[in-house]
């Protein structure tokens, strides 16, 4: 049985035992999270899809870490004109074990 979920304000495609980085989320390390924005649920050719989210379904997923991802340089420039900006920036993230799926 897999899922496919929004948080973050993106998607992705879960089933249980996956683990997946999505964006920080405000929960303690070890606990576990509820997932309720499943927009679809399928298992082998049989698929149900929410409109838009469906109706019942959940997620439960379990903390394992939190942490920031690789830094990347934003860097501007304007040729000629003497003008540079460097910027780096890392992304927090919250890596998640998805335990159970309910439809």
């Amino acid at each position: 049985m897999y899922a496919i979920i929004e948080t973050g304000g993106k998607q992705y495609r879960v089933k249980t035992g996956d683990t997946l980085k999505v964006e920080k989320l405000e929960v303690a390390e070890g606990e576990t999270v509820e997932i309720d924005k499943i927009l679809a649920v399928g298992q082998g050719d049989e698929l149900k899809l929410g409109q838009p989210l469906v109706e019942g379904a959940k997620v439960k997923a379990r903390v394992l870490e939190h942490g920031r991802g690789e830094k990347i340089i934003v860097f501007k420039y304007k040729p000629k004109k003497n003008y540079r900006r460097k910027q780096g920036h890392r992304q927090s993230f919250t890596k998640l074990l998805v335990e159970s799926i309910e439809a």
